[in-house]
């Protein structure tokens, strides 16, 4: 058995726009109902909702069936930890990785090193790679014979810019190799900006639309998430490639508020029926 090829990372490479979802409901259920509703990517997310390794796994099971790539979220990529939690996502067979708060090209070269496993030149030296080794579900527990040797090139990593420090060192975070993809985050990115809570703000729009033009001139894929069409098509007409077009929380929020309130209005505009 061949190693999976990794799809999603084969479309950011022919700038090829993938249209995703944001998942945070934490439930393999919901998660199998929007993998079959044909969006070319889902993001799991362990940084702002109740995941963990386990519940990540049931939802990479619930999604295997469909089309649909799975993209994880880590709650945090850097140090000890980060890397731990790297390897855990990894080992249970996610091939995509997001990471939030990366700011500077030294942190994005850590993240490269803890998603690879040791590799080595032609001459024996050592070139990077701090990944364990582990007969995991990646693997399928071994049925993958290779996969220590051609992961590493299945592996796609997006890290996040959301802050001013961020976006001072956005050229060597993207030209480093290694990184697949910078995501901008809007909503830590307006708190970074002095604009907490709006990113629509006319300066954290700027700063976006400058951030993706310095991320594709530096030959990477450039990606969001926004619930405004209008904006997500300006990104994607501007050449982002990854955009996230919406949130499955916001989705039930907003469509059970406004179902309630239709009914609601209407029942209460009908006269009470009288009693005889």
């Amino acid at each position: 058995m061949q190693t999976p090829v990794n799809t999603f990372k084969q479309a950011l490479r022919n700038k090829q726009a993938q249209i995703g979802l944001w998942l945070s409901l934490s439930d393999a259920y919901s998660t199998e109902i929007c993998a079959s509703a044909g969006f070319d990517w889902l993001l799991i997310d362990g940084e702002h909702a109740p995941n963990d390794v386990r519940s990540i796994l049931a939802q990479l099971q619930a999604v295997a069936a469909y089309p649909s790539h799975p993209v994880a979220r880590v709650p945090m990529g850097h140090g000890h930890v980060g890397e731990m939690l790297i390897k855990q996502y990894l080992d249970i067979g996610v091939q995509t990785l997001l990471v939030p708060m990366v700011d500077t090209p030294a942190q994005a070269a850590a993240l490269v090193r803890a998603t690879r496993y040791p590799q080595y030149d032609a001459e024996g030296k050592d070139i990077g790679g701090i990944r364990g080794m582990a007969g995991a579900r990646a693997s399928r527990w071994g049925r993958y014979p290779a996969y220590a040797h051609e992961a590493n090139a299945q592996i796609c990593l997006l890290v996040q810019a959301e802050t001013q420090t961020a976006l001072d060192n956005l050229d060597a975070i993207a030209a480093t190799e290694g990184v697949d993809g910078v995501f901008i985050g809007p909503a830590d990115l307006s708190a970074s900006l002095g604009h907490v809570a709006n990113p629509g703000h006319p300066d954290v729009q700027a700063a976006i639309e400058k951030a993706i033009v310095h991320i594709l001139k530096a030959g990477k894929a450039a990606g969001i998430l926004s619930t405004d069409e209008t904006l997500a098509r300006h990104y994607l007409d501007m050449g982002a490639t990854f955009v996230a077009v919406g949130l499955d929380t916001n989705l039930l929020v907003r469509h059970t508020s406004a179902l309630a309130a239709r009914f609601k209005t209407s029942v209460a505009a009908v006269p009470a029926s009288k009693t005889y």
